[in-house]
C-alpha cells in the first residue's frame, strides 16, 4: 500500500509518527527493509541552506544495518516527495561499522552462557553462569587482524546475586570476551586467572546500606499561579522573555536548538543557528589488558538520545513543568515516542542587578531567572542530564550532569596507580567524560569571525611606572589551521565570535564571548588509538567553515574507526574563516577519580561552557525587567 508523502509546515518540527512510518514505507519499497535488516539511526536531516533544495522538503537520514553480514547502507529519503534521495552502500573496513544495536547487547551474554572456555573460566572462580551478567561494550581499534571488517563487541562479567541486586558491585575482574555479534561468534577469552569477586553490598535502596530515612526535610514547593513566563506553539517553537528557538531532539545528540534568536526592543536577531552536543566519550586509563581498550564514544556508538529517560513532575522536574514527547524509530522503522522526554522550566536564579546608591539614594534590585532545557539519559552505568541555560541578560550556558554508578573492578592487593578504591576489595578505574559541543554560529548572520583572546600582563615601564597596567590581546583565526586551540587558564583564554559585518553602537563588531571552564582535554598518549579515534579531544577548540555533511565531531561513523574522520579531515582543507559561516566546537569535560563517596551512587557531578553578549547589545538589555513582587503586595525596593 502507498502512503501520500507527508507535509508539515515547520522544517523544524519534531518528527511525528506519521513521518516515521512513512519512512518506513519508503524503505521497504526500495528494499531496504526486511527480515535481516535494521535501523541502527534514524534521523531527521536540518533544513538546506543551498537555494533550491527546499523542494525536497523534510528529509531524513538513516543507516540500515544487515544481521546476515551483508553491507551496511547509508540512506537519505523525503517525506515531503516520498522519494529515495541518495544511498550509498559501506565498506565497513575503511568507514567504521554503524552504531551499536540494543538486540546486541543480548547476543553477547547469549553466546557466552554456552562458550566452553567462558563456562571454564567461571567455573574457575565458583561462578554460576546464571548469576553472571554481562556489559556488551564497543570494541574500539587495536592490534587485532582478525577484527578488520567485523562487528565486535567487548564483553565484562559481574555477578548478580539476586534480581534487584546491583551487579556493578560484584565485578568479575582478570576476564574479557571478545564477540563477533554478525557472526555469532567468541573470537577470543582473555583470562588472567581468578581475583576475588568484591563483595561489597551496593544495593543503595536497600534499609541496610540506608538505615532510617531522614525526617528533617521541610517541603519546598515552587508554583507559578499564573502559569510560565514562556509559550511553545507549532509543537516545539519556543518564547521566551525575548528568546526564540526551536527545540529538536535527534537519536544521537538528544536536545537540538535550532535559530536561537534575542528580541532586541522588536529586531529579532539570531545568535546560533543550530547547537547540539555533538560527540561524548569516556576514556578509561587502567592500563590492565582486561580493560585498556575501554574507551566508549556515548553518542556516536551508542546513541545517547535513545535512552532518554522518560521524566516525571517532582523527581526530575521540579515546578510549573512543560514536557515535550520526542518520536524516534524503533530498529524496525515503527515509531516509539519517549514520553516527557524533554522537561522545560523557568528557575529564579538569584539576582540579576543590584545598587544601592549613596548619592540619588537609589536602591534597585532585579531578580534573575533562567529558562530551562534538558533531558536526561542512562547509558549502561552512567546516568546524563544535557541541560540548556538561556538567561534574561542573553547568557547562554550548557551544563552536563552525571551521576549513576562508576565503572567498577577488582582492586588490587598491591594496590594501583590508575584505580580508586571505593569499597574493601572493590574499584573503580580512573576515566574521563569528555564532549564536545557543534556551535552552528549565526552571529547577526552568517559573516562571522573568531577570535582568540589572551590577558597580556605589562611590564614596569615608563608608561607603565607602577607596574599595575594589564591588557588583552586579540587574535584572528583567520584559518581552519589556526582554528585548532588549547585552552590557557593562565592567560584567561576567552574566545570571541563576532560579525564585522555588524557593529554596535560603538562602531565595534558585535560579538558573544565564548567562557571555557579550562577542565584536561584528552589525557591518553597522543599516539594511542584513542587519541586518534577522538582527536576533537585533543584540543579545546575548534573552528571551521560551516559544511551540511560536517555534523560530527568523530565523523559519520565512529564504531571501529581507526581515526582521522571528523574535525582532522575537516581542518586538513584550511578553508578561509574570516567573515565566513562557521561552525566552533567546544571540547570540555570532567576527569573522574572516583571517590569513596562515589559508591554505590554517585551524586551528580557537572561540567559545562558559557557564551555571554560581548557587545552584541548597546547598553545592558535586562533594564526593562521589573522589580519583583512581593507576597505583601509590594515591590523590592520600590
Amino acid at each position: 500500500m502507498t502512503m501520500s508523502p507527508i507535509a508539515t509546515e515547520n522544517s523544524y518540527a519534531l518528527a511525528s509518527a506519521d513521518e516515521i512510518l512513512e519512512v518506513q514505507r519508503i524503505l521497504r519499497d526500495h528494499d531496504f527493509l526486511g527480515s535481516s535488516k535494521r535501523i541502527a539511526y534514524l534521523g531527521l536531516v536540518d533544513p538546506s541552506r543551498q537555494a533550491g533544495n527546499g523542494e525536497e522538503g523534510r528529509r531524513f537520514r538513516i543507516f540500515i544495518h544487515d544481521v546476515s553480514g551483508a553491507a551496511p547502507h547509508d540512506v537519505l529519503v523525503s517525506t515531503t516527495t516520498g522519494k529515495v534521495l541518495s544511498h550509498v552502500e559501506l565498506d565497513t573496513g575503511s568507514t567504521g561499522e554503524l552504531p551499536v544495536l540494543e538486540e546486541e547487547f543480548e547476543v553477547v551474554e547469549e553466546l557466552l552462557s554456552t562458550d566452553e572456555r567462558w563456562l571454564a573460566a567461571l567455573a574457575s572462580r565458583n561462578l554460576d553462569v546464571a548469576k553472571v551478567r554481562v556489559a556488551p561494550l564497543s570494541a574500539g581499534v587495536y592490534e587485532y587482524e582478525d577484527e578488520k571488517g567485523k562487528r565486535i563487541l567487548r564483553g565484562l562479567a559481574f555477578v548478580q546475586e539476586h534480581e534487584t541486586d546491583s551487579a556493578w558491585a560484584h565485578p568479575v575482574d582478570g576476564l574479557v570476551a571478545y564477540v563477533d555479534v554478525v557472526g555469532k561468534v567468541v573470537t577470543q577469552i582473555l583470562d588472567l586467572g581468578p581475583m576475588p569477586v568484591p563483595e561489597e553490598h551496593g544495593n543503595y535502596t536497600d534499609p541496610e546500606l540506608t538505615g532510617p530515612l531522614r525526617t528533617s526535610q521541610k517541603p519546598i514547593s515552587i508554583t507559578q499561579p499564573e502559569g510560565p513566563s514562556f509559550s511553545v506553539t507549532g509543537g516545539n517553537h519556543v518564547e521566551w522573555e525575548n528568546w526564540n528557538l526551536d527545540v529538536g531532539f535527534d537519536v544521537r545528540e538528544g536536545v537540538v536548538l535550532h535559530n536561537l534568536s534575542f528580541n532586541d526592543k522588536g529586531r529579532i536577531r539570531p545568535v546560533i543557528h543550530r547547537a547540539s552536543i555533538a560527540e561524548m566519550v569516556v576514556p578509561y586509563g587502567d592500563p590492565s589488558p582486561i580493560r585498556s581498550w575501554q574507551n566508549y564514544f556515548d553518542t556516536g556508538e551508542y546513541l545517547v538520545g535513545q535512552y532518554a529517560n522518560s521524566l516525571e513532575l517532582g523527581c526530575d522536574c521540579l515546578g510549573d513543568i512543560t514536557y515535550l514527547s520526542p518520536v524516534i524509530s524503533d530498529a524496525f522503522g515503527n515509531p516509539r515516542e519517549i514520553r516527557n522526554g524533554i522537561c522545560m522550566h523557568e528557575e529564579d536564579w538569584g539576582i540579576l542587578a543590584k545598587h544601592s546608591d549613596l548619592w540619588s539614594g537609589v536602591n534597585y534590585t532585579r531578580r534573575n531567572r533562567r529558562l530551562v532545557i534538558s533531558f536526561f539519559t542512562t547509558i549502561g552505568n552512567y546516568d546524563y542530564g544535557f541541560y540548556w541555560y538561556l538567561y534574561l541578560d542573553g547568557t547562554i550556558e550548557f551544563e552536563a550532569k552525571a551521576t549513576g554508578i562508576v565503572f567498577t573492578s577488582a582492586f588490587p592487593e598491591a594496590g594501583s596507580d590508575n584505580i580508586s578504591q571505593i569499597a574493601p576489595g572493590l574499584g573503580a578505574p580512573y576515566h574521563q567524560h569528555l564532549f564536545s559541543a557543534r556551535l552552528d554560529m549565526a552571529i547577526d548572520g552568517f559573516a562571522n569571525r573568531v577570535e582568540e583572546e589572551d590577558i597580556v600582563r605589562q611590564p614596569v615601564s615608563p608608561d607603565n611606572p607602577r607596574g599595575n597596567a594589564f591588557s588583552r590581546k586579540r587574535t584572528v583565526l583567520a584559518r581552519e589551521s589556526e582554528g585548532v586551540r588549547e585552552g590557557d587558564a593562565r592567560s584567561g583564554r576567552t574566545w570571541v565570535i563576532s560579525n564585522p559585518e555588524s557593529l554596535n553602537r560603538l562602531g565595534e563588531p558585535v560579538a558573544y564571548k565564548l567562557h571555557s571552564e579550562g577542565q584536561p582535554t584528552l589525557l591518553a598518549d597522543p599516539n594511542s588509538s584513542i587519541a586518534k579515534r577522538a582527536a576533537f579531544a585533543t584540543k579545546d577548540l575548534w573552528v571551521t567553515r560551516f559544511a551540511e555533511e560536517e555534523r560530527y565531531p568523530t565523523g559519520d561513523f565512529v564504531n571501529q574507526h581507526a581515526g582521522g574522520a571528523g574535525l582532522p579531515a575537516y581542518v586538513a582543507q584550511d578553508r578561509d574563516l574570516d567573515g565566513q559561516d562557521l561552525v566552533v566546537w567546544h571540547t570540555f569535560g570532567l576527569t573522574h577519580f572516583p571517590r569513596v563517596e562515589d559508591w554505590p551512587i554517585m551524586p551528580v557531578d557537572t561540567v559545562g561552557f558559557k557564551l555571554r553578549p560581548e557587545g552584541f547589545f548597546d547598553r545592558s538589555p535586562v533594564l526593562d525587567v521589573p522589580p519583583t513582587a512581593q507576597a505583601s503586595g509590594g515591590h523590592c525596593h520600590s
